[in-house]
């Protein structure tokens, strides 16, 4: 039984870890689309940086994407910038594979 026991511990501690990436990850997902966003809109440095920020605040609001879509289309839509909903959907999936990434390096 102790063979079973360690063996569900494992994988309870890697689920937990693989959990804690993936929050990571789309975390840094935000922020990368925060800066993105934030350079189409015109703004650059400390308000480049402050608006990436509130953008990752906002994509905690609830579960899955739809919060960090909506913050992303409003603002660009408040400072006409002219992009579909398929173009910021993309660099969002686009910014996810590249946090992946840079969570998974370090």
């Amino acid at each position: 039984m102790s063979q079973f026991d360690d063996r569900k511990a494992g994988q309870e501690a890697k689920f937990q870890l693989d959990q804690e990436l993936e929050f990571k990850a789309q975390a840094r997902r935000a922020k990368f689309v925060g800066l993105w966003a934030a350079g189409l809109m015109g703004l650059s440095g400390e308000e480049a940086d402050a608006y990436a920020k509130s953008v990752v605040v906002a994509d905690l609001e609830e579960a899955g994407t739809e919060d960090l879509f909506r913050k992303i289309r409003a603002d660009l839509d408040l400072h006409a910038v002219q992009l579909s909903d398929h173009q910021i959907r993309a660099k969002m999936d686009e910014a996810l594979a590249e946090a992946r990434l840079s969570v998974k390096n370090g």
